[in-house]
């Protein structure tokens, strides 16, 4: 059994997808851009407040879900260019504390809305 996590805390889907969905244990978030919520803007020009805004995002719809950071048990990180990758890191790493999820972290040629990152996360209900 499956079900649909919706936040307007979070963007709304710009396609045929939920931002999230619950399967047993499990909530699959989609990957999410730095988008502003509250604007429908992309936040661009500066990685770090562009990932902010990323990890912004999924922690509304963890919020929605009643799960936090702490329930992350694997992380997929998107960029468009490696360069980025330590300032992503630095932003992506004040989000948890303790035991840290499992990741990867690949490059691509282009991502949605041209954004310079995108992450998407699967969590567990404990």
């Amino acid at each position: 059994m499956k079900s649909v996590i919706n936040t307007g805390n979070a963007p709304a889907p710009i396609g045929p997808y939920s931002q999230a969905i619950a399967a047993g244990n499990f909530v699959f978030v989609s990957g999410q851009i730095p988008m502003d919520p509250s604007t429908g803007e992309i936040i661009s020009g500066d990685v770090k407040a562009e990932t902010k805004q990323v990890m912004e995002n999924v922690k509304a719809i963890l919020v929605e879900a009643g799960l936090g950071f702490n329930n992350i048990v694997k992380t997929s990180i998107f960029l468009t260019d490696m360069q980025s990758f330590a300032q992503v890191n630095e932003v992506y790493g004040t989000y948890f504390t303790g035991q840290f999820p499992a990741r990867e972290t690949v490059q691509v040629a282009a991502l949605p809305k041209n954004v310079n990152v995108e992450i998407s996360v699967i969590a567990i209900k404990s």
